[in-house]
């Protein structure tokens, strides 16, 4: 049981934040619950999908192998696993109506994911294995999930430029996986874990202003009472009008 709970609670943990960080007009819970459970699925298409590229024997000797290893077995797989319940479902929703949505869409899809991952991982290897996950892995899927989610909130509410921006919400969650990945797989070269540290850091920040600009983008803000006259362009979460 301590396992089970070690190995849930960081993707609840992120979960709870990611909806607290939904602050205009949140989205109902049940369907945020069947967003988790289709990053559960997806974990199931990852094994489907991956099944036949393990017949692609690589050796896994070098950089370049590990590369391919990393950025297309391993991200793309994954990610397009996940991508695919975000675009092709959740993404034709009602209640997907606000670019935030994007971001909370694709981090309970992602959560849905890391959690199965995580309780496979903790159960085969322990409790060690399942704390420095809570830290690492698991903080990372959510990282590449916001980041595919802020894309995709761009891709919804932009229709010259959708195709754009849902190639890129794929693209860039693979690549930010992949290199997490790659500095981990190249095992026999000293100390260049810390490439993984340094991604990680770096998806973080950027899945933080992510958050920042979607929210500031909803049109669900309301002005304060004392000045109706603010539109949601002219609010005091948007940027200072300079042209005046």
């Amino acid at each position: 049981m301590l396992l089970l709970a070690l190995a849930l609670a960081p993707g609840a943990a992120i979960s709870l934040y990611i909806y607290l960080k939904d602050k205009h007009e949140r989205e109902p819970l049940g369907l945020l619950l069947m967003s988790f459970f289709y990053g559960v699925l997806s974990v199931f298409v990852t094994f489907l999908i991956s099944w036949p590229l393990e017949m692609i024997v690589l050796n896994n000797q070098n950089a370049a192998e590990l590369f391919a290893d990393a950025f297309f077995k391993v991200a793309l797989v994954e990610e397009f696993s996940k991508f695919i319940f975000i675009r092709f479902i959740l993404f034709r929703n009602k209640n997907f109506n606000e670019p935030f949505d994007g971001i909370v869409y694709a981090a309970m899809v992602g959560m849905g994911f890391a959690t199965l991952e995580n309780i496979l991982y903790v159960y085969q290897y322990g409790m060690a294995t399942g704390i420095m996950r809570m830290f690492t892995a698991v903080p990372a899927h959510a990282c590449f999930a916001i980041i595919m989610g802020y894309y995709l909130g761009r891709a919804k509410f932009s229709k010259e430029k959708n195709l754009y921006f849902t190639l890129l919400a794929l693209i860039s969650a693979t690549v930010f996986h992949g290199l997490y990945d790659y500095f981990l797989f190249i095992t026999f070269v000293p100390g260049i874990w810390l490439g993984a540290a340094i991604s990680l850091i770096v998806a973080i920040i950027l899945s933080r202003k992510a958050i920042k600009i979607h929210q500031a983008a909803s049109p669900f803000i309301v002005p304060p009472p004392n000045r109706p006259d603010l539109t949601n362009e002219q609010s005091p979460t948007s940027p200072p009008d300079t042209n005046g």
